[in-house]
């Protein structure tokens, strides 16, 4: 298996020392604000960005869980800085993240109605070309408990190329043949993570890896360099490193990173390289121990 040296791009020697590192730093992640290591990384570097960024709907609401009434509340970072602060907050952001692209890259954001359309707005306005929006669709959603709102039961995703020159990747054949032969639509029905992804405890708004599997397969080819400027319990990096894809998280929160380095252990090293390897080059033998060779143990010892 082709693997490519770590990174493979210069980074700024004032970056600080990554909190998880594997294989001599082709996977990282940084304990930090997105906002601080970003523009201390080199531009156009990045193949593929994805972005699951504060909702903002930490409202002091209610919602249902385990069959009990618990609240929505999520964290200080998820309290919404009023329609002006959001604003300012996720276009300062993307801004960022559109520097690191490569001329040819491409961004996906997920959101609720809470957010996404000022991600939308943001997005056009910096000059992003946006592609596609993906519906994703819990298959078992909590139930609404004010019994005033339909059940709320997708996510959207928004898939931007870079800008409106951009020649962005798209593996169409690859989605065409998950997908029994006919073309992959826009809208997806996958379940929440499983409970296996959850053995070592759950980041609140954590993605299924099914789903960032996808998307990454989708959009980025072996040896691509993904970025998450929100990367909480490590799905994006566990699901490029199944992928053998290169990796950079960003995530503020210790004990976040900390379940991401149980769960990195455990659902890469351990777990062996994604089907959708096999999937993509049908003439490959995809073993599980192939994952042993591509990653080296955490920085920390964790």
């Amino acid at each position: 298996m082709n693997v490519r040296a770590p990174l493979d791009m210069p980074i700024d020697a004032a970056l600080p020392t990554p909190a998880l590192s594997y294989e001599n730093g082709r996977h990282v992640v940084y304990e930090a604000d997105c906002l601080e290591i970003m523009p201390r990384l080199p531009g156009e570097s990045v193949d593929m960005i994805f972005a699951d960024p504060p909702y903002f709907l930490s409202n002091g609401g209610i919602t249902c869980k385990a069959g009990k009434m618990v609240s929505v509340n999520k964290g200080r970072w998820d309290q919404s800085l009023g329609f002006e602060g959001n604003y300012e907050f996720t276009h300062n952001w993307i801004t960022a993240c559109r520097r690191l692209l490569k001329p040819d890259g491409s961004i996906w954001i997920s959101g609720t109605s809470h957010i996404i359309h000022i991600v939308g707005c943001c997005l056009e306005e910096i000059g992003f070309k946006i592609l596609n929006d993906i519906t994703w669709v819990k298959t078992n959603p909590p139930p609404n408990l004010s019994c005033r709102y339909f059940t709320h039961a997708t996510e959207t995703i928004i898939w931007a190329a870079r800008d409106k020159k951009s020649r962005h990747r798209f593996n169409y054949d690859l989605m065409r043949r998950l997908n029994g032969g006919k073309q992959m639509l826009s809208v997806w029905a996958i379940d929440a993570p499983r409970s296996a992804e959850k053995t070592f405890g759950k980041h609140p708004t954590q993605k299924p890896l099914a789903l960032l599997e996808r998307l990454i397969a989708a959009s980025t080819l072996e040896n691509d360099l993904v970025l998450d400027p929100f990367s909480g319990s490590c799905t994006t990096g566990i699901a490029a490193a199944r992928l053998n894809r290169r990796f950079i998280g960003i995530e503020l929160d210790r004990n976040f990173i900390e379940l991401g380095a149980k769960r990195f252990k455990a659902e890469a090293l351990h777990a062996g390289l994604s089907p959708l390897l096999q999937a993509a080059m049908p003439s490959r033998n995809v073993r599980n121990n192939d994952v042993g060779k591509l990653f080296g143990e955490i920085a920390n010892g964790t």
